[in-house]
């Protein structure tokens, strides 16, 4: 069997956060040829969930970034928090920056304000409402995800260099979309997280495709034996791929599926 995994934000899904009914299609002509499907994300189990039932998915599934990885039954394949001193030395260096900061733990997704324009998009990706905190400090000891917000995309590469420069080796720091910073667990990172998924389906990596668009994906794209860019990816991604499809909003997957993958089966 070959598995394809897709990223989800910005590859499987339009603008609008939506799975169309092409790409739910295209989906379900690739599993009918024999295929396996799953997805990753940067997203936490609570918003692949509704991905997951548009697409009838009964596999194993990676969210933040491959840092969790599960099953639908609720079995957890494996679980990677951040380091507590890395959790605690980025948002002190957060502190001097104007970021957003939001925290992923327990299930829940906490944030520093509510006032973000990106907080209407998160209500989706997470599927749930944001707690509004002061002060994270009592959650630092178990975080999923730390991500810092901001549109101005030279601050968070900024912000991004004094984090690695501080904790290199020691997390995942990396951007999951250019106003997305994202802190996760060194060993939760969408390369190690294709490998558990292949590994929990019996599929040998070599016999992956993965799908993406953004630098987070690009962990994926160096351990996969295919990779596909999405028509909407960054350059450093597309120079990845050993193919480029349309854009997200104008049926990428669904076309990649029928173009790059279905179609060379012929």
């Amino acid at each position: 069997m070959t598995l394809v995994i897709s990223d989800v934000d910005g590859t499987l899904v339009d603008k609008q956060k939506k799975l169309t009914p092409g790409t739910i299609a295209a989906v379900k002509r690739l599993q009918d040829a024999g295929f396996g499907f799953t997805i990753i994300s940067a997203r936490p189990m609570s918003g692949l969930a509704p991905i997951a039932d548009e697409l009838a998915l009964d596999v194993p599934i990676g969210a933040f970034n491959g840092g969790l990885v599960y099953r639908r039954d609720g079995e957890i394949l494996c679980h990677h928090l951040v380091d507590e001193t890395v959790a605690r030395g980025a948002l002190a260096l957060a502190s001097e920056t104007p970021v957003d900061t939001w925290v992923f733990a327990d299930n829940q997704w906490y944030a520093s304000s509510v006032d973000n324009p990106h907080m209407p998009s998160e209500r989706v990706s997470s599927n749930q409402e944001p707690v509004i905190c002061k002060s994270f400090a009592d959650l630092l000891d178990r975080a999923d995800k730390i991500t810092f917000v901001s549109d101005e995309p030279a601050l968070l590469d900024t912000l991004r260099d004094q984090i690695v420069a501080r904790f290199e080796g020691q997390a995942t720091i990396v951007k999951s979309q250019s106003y997305y910073l994202d802190i996760t667990a060194i060993a939760a990172n969408k390369g190690d997280g294709v490998a558990t998924l292949a590994q929990a389906m019996g599929v040998p990596l070599e016999r992956t495709i993965v799908l993406g668009d953004q630098a987070n994906d690009i962990a994926m794209f160096d351990r996969a034996g295919r990779a596909i860019a999405m028509g909407n990816a960054t350059d450093e991604v597309k120079a990845k791929a050993a193919d480029v499809t349309t854009a997200n909003d104008a049926d990428g997957v669904a076309h990649a599926i029928d173009h790059f993958i279905l179609g060379r089966m012929m």
